[in-house]
């Protein structure tokens, strides 16, 4: 095994998908491909036997057995070194938000093509966000840098935190009674001051900046 190399896992329940996975990352020079399993129990089950931990874990949200959210809580107390991508079809922002808040550092959905899984593995291995394009490389550089804007209102932060929830727009409306048209206007507001372009950004930008913990419940 070449030490210079980053360590992988992958859990998914797809085997076709799991196979062509592992092919195109063992074939990056970057990457070792460690090991691979079918659902939360099995990859957890390899992880207690394995001499060493993997730096990276790819992880599918939907699978059977054990899915990708109670993998996740289990991963965070018993593993907290290794760093989750969340890999999947295409998912409700509640779903990746969710993700984001148990701990995961990036999602990627299964579409995405190898330039993208590449960016997405060295992205999180090094410990930072990744989340396609839904945050711009303006404001993931600031991120990554520490260096976030300021001038941001109570009401705004306030708002923030309610985006990392699973509450609907119009339940945050009614939590800080104020009416849903004013809600969308910190939505678009926050848009253009943080530069991302949906709510799964804003969460990501909440969990960065404190607002709200990570590697917790929703």
């Amino acid at each position: 095994m070449n030490k210079n190399r980053i360590d992988v896992a992958l859990a998914d329940d797809h085997a076709l998908m799991r196979d062509g996975l592992k092919t195109i990352i063992a074939s990056m020079k970057e990457f070792n491909m460690m090991m691979d399993a079918a659902n939360g129990k099995e990859l957890l089950d390899k992880l207690k036997k394995h001499p060493s931990l993997p730096s990276v874990l790819m992880l599918d949200i939907n699978m059977p057995v054990m899915n990708g959210y109670e993998t996740m809580k289990i991963i965070r107390e018993r593993y907290p070194g290794i760093k989750v991508l969340t890999v999947s079809m295409y998912e409700s922002e509640f779903s990746i938000i969710q993700m984001f808040r148990l701990g995961a550092k990036g999602y990627l959905e299964k579409s995405c093509d190898t330039k993208q899984l590449r960016l997405a593995l060295l992205a999180v291995a090094k410990g930072e966000f990744y989340h396609s394009e839904e945050i711009s490389n303006t404001m993931m550089s600031r991120m990554q840098k520490g260096s976030l804007p300021h001038g941001l209102t109570p009401r705004e932060l306030e708002f923030l935190t309610y985006c990392c929830s699973e509450l609907a727009y119009k339940e945050i409306a009614d939590r800080m009674q104020i009416s849903e048209r004013t809600v969308h206007g910190y939505r678009d507001a926050l848009f253009e001051k943080l530069e991302v372009k949906s709510r799964t950004g804003l969460a990501i930008y909440a969990i960065n900046a404190g607002l709200v913990a990570s590697g917790m419940n929703p």
